[in-house]
């Protein structure tokens, strides 16, 4: 149970207490480009705030070898603490490394290519007295191709409808959330974690605030419709039983549509005397009950798959190396992290 908080947190750290106001985490993926540009921005951003803060970046396993460098020498002269995955293991594992690795007492998301403007932040912070504070693209405003704005609408949809997200709310990549809360969130044991459920699950004390979204730097989206599908399916398999529901009523449908069909037979047969043997529509009708079965039975199998993974509590994800900027080199191979599950963060 969260202990009672007062409507406004100090940008300076309590005497003693050592811990910066905010931690920003940054998943980084092919960003080797735009990140030294990202962290000299936000030293900016946090200096004309008079706020204390700390970096924390993770390399998602970057194929193009030159994020981790970069990272490392963007990391000269401020307070950034960096990780580097053994592969890649998603977006959504790396805000969780970072998220567990903070120490800030607000965690602010924010994506890597300079799409979020770290200028936006101090309206992320005049709003700290909820517990998180999303930044609200509307649709119209954003840089994104129509494919991504079409599928950002339909998760959006199904945040609502599956999460019980509030109407007037939508999540974003560029969020801040209260440390309390994050430190609950890292608790819940999913094989395949969907951050909007995870604080949801916690809280549901979360407001949005209108920020800039800017058009990418370089390159393209990493985020592309596979990996989107996959983290739709994460939304519907790992955090709703809507689909075995939908099972379940199509099922109760076709045995209900089965006992008409039958008794309108019978009653024909026994009124008009005529018979049509109808080969071709018992064909049709066993080809689409037996599609309807095997259906059924793969999104059941489905569930069961996530449950054995859950099962075998196998880590989110798994840390390569590490680096602080205050110890001006990377861990030596003895403290080399080898795994960094999120349920002992």
């Amino acid at each position: 149970m969260l202990t009672q908080r007062s409507d406004r947190v100090s940008d300076t750290p309590s005497p003693g207490d050592g811990r910066p106001t905010y931690s920003v985490v940054i998943p980084c993926y092919n960003s080797s480009r735009t990140i030294g540009k990202l962290i000299g921005l936000l030293s900016d951003v946090f200096a004309g705030m008079g706020a204390s803060y700390e970096i924390v970046a993770v390399d998602d396993a970057s194929p193009d070898s030159q994020t981790w460098p970069a990272i490392v020498k963007s990391a000269d002269g401020a307070p950034v603490k960096a990780f580097q995955f053994t592969r890649n293991f998603g977006r959504t594992a790396a805000v969780l490394c970072g998220m567990a690795h903070a120490r800030g007492r607000w965690i602010i998301v924010m994506d890597d290519d300079l799409q979020h403007q770290p200028e936006d932040i101090p309206k992320l912070a005049a709003m700290r007295d909820h517990d998180a504070v999303a930044a609200d693209f509307p649709f119209s405003e954003r840089h994104h191709t129509l494919s991504q704005r079409l599928t950002s609408r339909l998760k959006n949809w199904f945040d609502f409808k599956v999460l019980g997200t509030p109407r007037n709310i939508r999540f974003s990549p560029f969020i801040m959330f209260r440390s309390e809360i994050v430190s609950m969130m890292l608790r819940s044991h999913y094989r395949h974690p969907y951050l909007p459920a995870l604080f949801l699950h916690v809280s549901r004390d979360i407001v949005s605030v209108h920020a800039s979204h800017a058009p990418r730097m370089d390159g393209r989206s990493n985020l592309g419709f596979v990996k989107r599908l996959n983290m739709f399916s994460h939304l519907l398999f790992n955090n709703s039983p809507l689909l075995l529901r939908a099972v379940a009523v199509a099922g109760a449908g076709f045995a209900i549509l089965a006992i008409v069909i039958g008794g309108y037979l019978i009653a024909d047969r026994l009124i008009s005397a005529r018979y049509a043997p109808g080969w071709t529509s018992l064909v049709v009708i066993e080809l689409f009950m037996g599609g309807a079965i095997l259906l059924s039975l793969g999104i059941i199998g489905e569930y069961l798959i996530r449950i054995i993974q859950l099962g075998e509590q196998r880590p989110t994800y798994y840390v390569r190396t590490s680096y602080e900027a205050s110890a001006d080199e990377t861990l030596s191979d003895a403290s080399v992290k080898t795994s960094a599950p999120v349920r002992r963060a």
